[in-house]
């Protein structure tokens, strides 16, 4: 099996007025690239949309819940296999976490809290609270080196949530339980030079008197319109190391990585703006020399000429980006495959084979197991 395998998500993706990721003012977030200011959605905001995603697509025992109630989680598993404990779930379930050097404490309503944020597993929460159950029969102390390697994946990945393997773990209380990312998801930006623009709105007030022509409030929010450049690479070997080396793990994470990615939207004003759309193409490749992201085809700002618009421009600078990437470095990709979800994309088919989103996910699958049995 060779050392590297990088699987690589490059997508262009036109969205009409939105504001789906705010900064502290309620303005669309922003980035200077090439010495213009662009419009930005951030990492973690696709990231959660991603993982989102993943509900449906994966079982829940595969998929992780970020929380500061991680007690709560263990307390449930407590009640559903020993309802006995109802009374004492909470105070076992506490007992159990702490023992893995997890810090808890009650929040001002009296609930149990890790205080910061926790990304646990549910096969850790239900490993702990079995372990909880297991020390009240026994009427022995719960050992904190059996409850600590619960949460170890370098002892126990087996257990590891899909998206804890793919996006990681930072647990400042115990930092030897940290789980680094096999994926980095870079912040989304346009590929052009975008505006920030107001829409003043008003609302009627339907039971006001009929001589009153006002407005029953009024309002502004800013908004934003561009193409996107969006760019992701996992690292395959790092990934089945973090799902306990498994080959059949890793290629249904890389699957539902492929599908939740490429198809996710960030949720923000969308009742509001209803931008949800698909990506106008997709590629992506599999490498086995480091990871490479194609935004430099976009340092100068993609403007529409020639009477081509900008994601007919924005393909062909893709191609001839990849090319002198290629030939400069020597990087060339495995495997590249094509979704053209727009018109004018041809120009990617210079880069690799077309294929659907399904057939895509079968592509990845095979690239797995292939680089596997290496």
């Amino acid at each position: 099996m060779t050392d590297r395998l990088f699987i690589e998500f490059h997508i262009i993706q036109s969205l009409p007025p939105n504001n789906m990721n705010r900064d502290d003012t309620g303005s669309p977030k922003t980035a200077v690239f090439g010495g213009v200011r662009r419009a930005r959605v951030s990492s973690q905001a696709w990231k959660k949309a991603t993982r989102d995603v993943f509900g449906s697509i994966l079982d829940e025992e595969d998929l992780g819940t970020r929380t500061k109630y991680a007690v709560d989680l263990i307390a449930e598993q407590i009640l559903h296999a020993a309802p006995e404990y109802s009374q004492d779930s909470v105070t076992m379930a506490t007992d159990a976490l702490e023992a893995t050097g997890i810090q808890v404490k009650p929040d001002k309503n009296g609930r149990q809290t890790t205080g910061a944020l926790f990304f646990i597993s549910g096969a850790q929460s239900r490993d702990l609270a079995n372990l909880a159950i297991e020390s009240r029969n026994d009427g022995i102390p719960i050992e904190k080196k059996i409850a600590r390697s619960i949460l170890d994946v370098k002892k126990n990945a087996s257990d590891n949530a899909v998206d804890i393997a793919l996006f990681g773990r930072m647990v400042a209380d115990a930092p030897d339980l940290n789980v680094d990312a096999a994926c980095q998801v870079a912040h989304a930006i346009s590929i052009h030079k975008a505006d920030t623009e107001f829409d003043y709105y008003t609302a009627m007030d339907d039971l006001a008197p009929e001589d009153n022509a006002g407005a029953g409030m009024i309002g502004t929010i800013e908004f934003t319109s561009s193409v996107l450049y969006r760019y992701a690479t996992i690292d395959v070997p790092h990934l089945k190391s973090n799902l306990g080396d498994s080959v059949e793990a890793t290629a249904r994470a890389v699957r539902a990585f492929a599908h939740a990615f490429i198809t996710s939207m960030p949720t923000g004003k969308q009742n509001t703006f209803a931008n949800r759309t698909l990506p106008a193409a997709v590629v992506v490749q599999t490498r086995s020399t480091q990871p490479v992201s194609l935004a430099n085809a976009f340092e100068e700002s993609i403007e529409p000429k020639g009477g081509k618009g900008r994601i007919q421009l924005a393909c062909e600078a893709l191609v001839d980006q990849e090319k002198m990437l290629d030939d400069a470095f020597g990087v060339a990709p495995l495997q590249t495959f094509a979704i053209l979800g727009a018109p004018q994309t041809e120009a990617l088919l210079n880069l690799g084979e077309k294929v659907s989103l399904s057939e895509l996910e079968n592509h990845l699958d095979q690239a797995v197991r292939a680089w596997s049995q290496e």
